[in-house]
């Protein structure tokens, strides 16, 4: 007997899944901001400078009376664009080699000299000792002889680097058997804002409000005026110095010299952003003693410019800080060109100074207006080279943060600090990580060239 089976039914059980909560994660609100801006603050008050070295790295150091045109050499050998120096009679540190001292011995030598001849014959015999005086000829202000120890804390630290506008802190201590100095490290504000970047990376993410409300950086104060419309001599860009392809390098070696900047962007007829020329860009110019070039245009110059150029970063008003913390966490910044509309023209410009003026603040943590006026300032802490105190920073852009008590942030020592590696094949810049004289490739730790 023949049977035809029939598929049997079978009966779905009803489904009794709950619908899905909505997102337990909190909202972006001007307190959460300011609440990270705190544990920040907060984390980097329980962290030493020696917390932000990297795993291995190598120190150069110049001797004080050695010539100008060798320490160049060494430098841009070693991958590196400044340096502390030694005295080597003393035994003591005599201060930092840096591309402004180079800025400023080159317009020294082109406003003086007869000849570009005669310039490189000076600069051939020229020593690190006597840059200070290059400095009073020219009238521009000489550098304090800044310090710090490692054991002091990231948070001091910080606020030595925006009192004195400087954009790096040699870290010093001393020898228990001599007691001589010894010079440890240097930090600069790069590898600071990164070592925030790795080890607070959610309150980095809480960091939401935009670069331009937060008055981060520096902004053109007339945006809207044309070029057919701005009168004969008016600087649509003021206060932001600019070049066009057309301007001579010379005419940027002043700009760098007399307003103390690391970098000018290079703009149109339309004001739009097309390059942009770095200190270290003139450095790679008259390394081997060719003064000619600076009488050629930055069109001519950017020819002459080294093919590993990393290219200019921009950014628009409307970031976030913890967008712009994130980049530095992933790639090597130290300057934003910030641009409106499709076609980039120039809006502003932030500087890693800007960015940790704001991050760190001018009064410290729950810190009233009257403790801070008894605090003995960092002026007094540290005289200049030439025993003039430096002056103090008044910051332009202080946060909200501490005019109000926030919730107690988690403890420092809660997750320890991580420190990561720059590779060393990193094209320098004027204020990178590893231009303080620092060199991260890898060394047995300990390892230094000093005096």
């Amino acid at each position: 007997m023949n049977a035809t089976l029939s598929p049997t039914k079978v009966r779905r059980k009803v489904s009794s899944r709950r619908p899905r909560a909505g997102s337990l994660a909190p909202p972006y609100t001007q307190e959460t901001h300011d609440a990270a801006l705190y544990a920040i603050r907060n984390y980097l008050k329980g962290r030493t400078s020696y917390d932000s070295f990297p795993v291995s790295f190598r120190l150069i150091v110049l001797d004080s009376k050695l010539e100008v045109r060798k320490a160049l050499t060494c430098l841009l050998s070693n991958g590196v664009v400044s340096a502390p120096l030694w005295n080597s009679e003393k035994s003591c540190f005599a201060g930092m080699f840096t591309v402004s001292d180079i800025i400023h011995l080159i317009q020294y030598y082109h406003l003086v000299s007869t000849s570009y001849h005669s310039a490189e014959q000076d600069v051939e015999n020229f020593r690190l000792e006597s840059l200070r005086d290059i400095e009073k000829t020219l009238g521009v202000a000489q550098p304090p002889l800044l310090r710090e120890n490692p054991s002091s804390s990231l948070y001091d630290a910080s606020k030595l680097l925006i009192q004195t506008h400087a954009r790096r802190v040699p870290l010093l201590d001393h020898d228990t058997e001599t007691g001589h100095e010894v010079i440890v490290s240097i930090l600069t504000q790069y590898r600071l804002l990164k070592f925030i970047s790795i080890n607070c990376p959610k309150d980095i993410q809480q960091l939401h409000l935009s670069l331009h409300k937060l008055n981060i950086g520096t902004y053109v104060s007339d945006s809207t005026t044309s070029i057919d419309d701005a009168p004969e001599g008016y600087n649509r860009f003021h206060p932001i110095a600019t070049a066009t392809m057309s301007t001579l390098v010379v005419d940027v070696v002043q700009m760098f010299s007399q307003r103390g900047i690391s970098a000018v962007p290079i703009i149109n007829e339309d004001g739009i952003v097309v390059n942009l020329y770095e200190t270290v860009d003139v450095i790679a110019l008259v390394r081997n003693g060719q003064y000619q070039s600076l009488d050629l245009t930055i069109a001519e110059a950017l020819n002459l410019r080294q093919p590993d150029f990393p290219g200019v970063v921009i950014c628009t008003a409307s970031d976030s800080l913890g967008t712009l913390m994130q980049l530095i966490k992933k790639r090597r910044v130290h300057r934003l060109v910030v641009v409106e509309g499709d076609k980039g023209r120039l809006l502003g410009i932030i500087t890693l100074s800007d960015v940790l003026r704001y991050l760190i603040g001018e009064r410290a943590i729950g810190e009233t207006p009257e403790q801070r006026s008894g605090r003995a300032s960092v002026s007094e802490r540290w005289p200049s080279q030439d025993g003039v105190r430096p002056p103090s920073d008044v910051s332009e852009n202080p946060p909200a943060l501490d005019e109000q008590p926030q919730p107690p942030a988690e403890p420092a020592e809660s997750t320890p600090p991580t420190v990561e590696e720059t590779p060393a094949e990193e094209r320098p810049s004027s204020d990178a990580a590893a231009d303080a004289g620092e060199s991260s490739e890898a060394a047995p730790p300990g390892s230094a060239e000093g005096p």
